[in-house]
């Protein structure tokens, strides 16, 4: 079975449940992502919407999930996919069609794609609620309001509406996608072991006069020989002065001995990415001023993981980073003064310019609130997960620092489950202690 599918009827039906308890008496309607044209006939690789495929498992393109709550107990779930064709299944795939749905994946209803549009009439009243996102889908969008207009002509002599109330069932989703249900613990926890076997074999793979990509394909073939169908995110291998492009994603550059490599690489698994970044010597052995950049940037993640507690700000691993880096800086000779008027000062953001963490889960940058409309920041909750992402990065003719510092970019990251007994690092297993770096890639 194709490692998209997640199928667990019961799961699913237990997770709309809950959604649909928190929203209310409505409807909802939930589209899956659109199919993306890379070029000619040539599409991109397809990856269901991250709302659906956790409401539903449903892996398929061309889906649409309605549904409605009968009681606190029970609802009722109409799926609108593709029907099987025999022609374009030769072509394309196995499709589950409208039988498979309820079969396979526990939905009420299956119901053809192309019924949608006039099937919606009827199943969503206009003078009641509708739970759809608006915008994130403007032709998708046209075509439910040319619905409802189609509706309303049809009952000229009744007093309604020109469309349902409309709520946007984002913020209640993202609410409880924040924290992790057990099926999605477990497959971050696959995706972490996965991703850290991809490091460990970039690390030993590396060496002086191979290029980024090189290193990239014996990360990634870990990941797939693992069993990971995609990345959760384009792979970052930046060596030497890329490794200061915080978004580096050409992977093409010759590597030199005496280059730090910064690979930042997540493999995804059921849904559910890791996120993962380490920083080594490409020749098995750090000089002295990467070292001392390196523990700097070690030791800055150590006092943000340690700041990842249950009902501490989210914002806590950050604020712990800012001040173990500042009085970095000032020991590396960047700055001078006292750390926490440099701190105030944000004397570190020409070498730290990003944040430390975000939530992570279905997506890298997982949904969930950082803080609420009246500007109240957000909590870590028992069973979210976030990032700790520390990092340092000193331009090729960066004047104002050291010349032995220019040209190093260190960023050392780890995932983070919370739990009522602290912190658990998910991604622990990934070598990140210079002595075990070196001691691996010297094999």
């Amino acid at each position: 079975m194709s490692r998209d599918v997640q199928c667990d009827p019961a799961l699913h039906r237990s997770r709309r449940q809950r959604l649909l308890n928190l929203l209310g008496d409505g409807v909802l309607l939930l589209p899956t992502a659109n199919i993306s044209p890379r070029n000619g006939d040539v599409l991109h690789e397809y990856r269901p919407g991250s709302d659906f495929h956790y409401l539903t498992g449903f892996p398929e393109p061309e889906a649409v999930l309605v549904a409605w709550r009968i009681d606190q107990r029970s609802h009722h779930s109409i799926m609108f996919v593709r029907e099987r064709n025999r022609e374009r299944e030769i072509w394309d795939g196995p499709r589950h069609g409208t039988r498979g749905v309820t079969s396979a994946f526990g939905l009420d209803e299956g119901r053809a794609i192309t019924d949608l549009w006039e099937d919606l009439v009827e199943l969503i009243p206009l003078d009641g609620r509708l739970f759809h996102t608006l915008a994130a889908d403007p032709a998708f969008d046209e075509k439910l309001m040319a619905s409802f207009a189609r509706a309303r002509s049809q009952h000229r002599r009744v007093l309604l509406p020109a469309h349902p109330a409309l709520q946007d069932p984002g913020p209640a989703l993202a609410g409880q996608r924040l924290i992790k249900d057990r099926a999605e613990l477990a497959s971050l926890r696959e995706a972490s072991a996965l991703t850290v076997s991809g490091h460990i074999a970039a690390m030993c793979a590396t060496r002086p006069g191979m290029y980024e990509y090189e290193a990239q394909a014996a990360l990634e073939a870990a990941f797939r020989a693992g069993g990971s169908p995609r990345n959760g995110y384009p792979s970052i291998v930046a060596s030497g002065q890329n490794a200061c492009v915080l978004h580096y994603h050409e992977n093409s550059r010759r590597m030199r001995s005496g280059d730090l490599l910064l690979i930042d690489a997540g493999a995804e698994v059921l849904g559910c990415t890791a996120d993962v970044t380490r920083t080594f010597p490409v020749n098995g052995k750090f000089t002295e001023p990467q070292a001392a950049v390196y523990q700097v940037v070690l030791r800055a993640q150590l006092a943000g993981i340690r700041a990842c507690k249950v009902g501490a700000r989210w914002d806590s691993a950050h604020r712990a980073c800012l001040r173990s880096l500042t009085k970095g800086l000032v020991e590396l000779g960047v700055l001078r003064g006292g750390v926490p008027r440099l701190v105030k000062q944000m004397a570190y953001k020409p070498w730290y310019m990003h944040g430390t963490s975000h939530w992570l889960g279905r997506d890298v940058h997982d949904v969930g609130g950082y803080q609420s409309l009246e500007g109240e920041v957000a909590k870590m909750p028992v069973g979210s997960v976030l990032t700790v992402e520390p990092g340092l990065y000193f331009g090729k003719r960066d004047k104002s620092v050291p010349p032995e510092l220019r040209g190093i970019g260190i960023r050392i990251e780890d995932d983070v489950l919370i739990t009522k007994s602290g912190p658990e690092v998910l991604t622990a297993a990934a070598p990140k202690s210079i002595a075990a770096i070196e001691r691996l890639m010297q094999r």
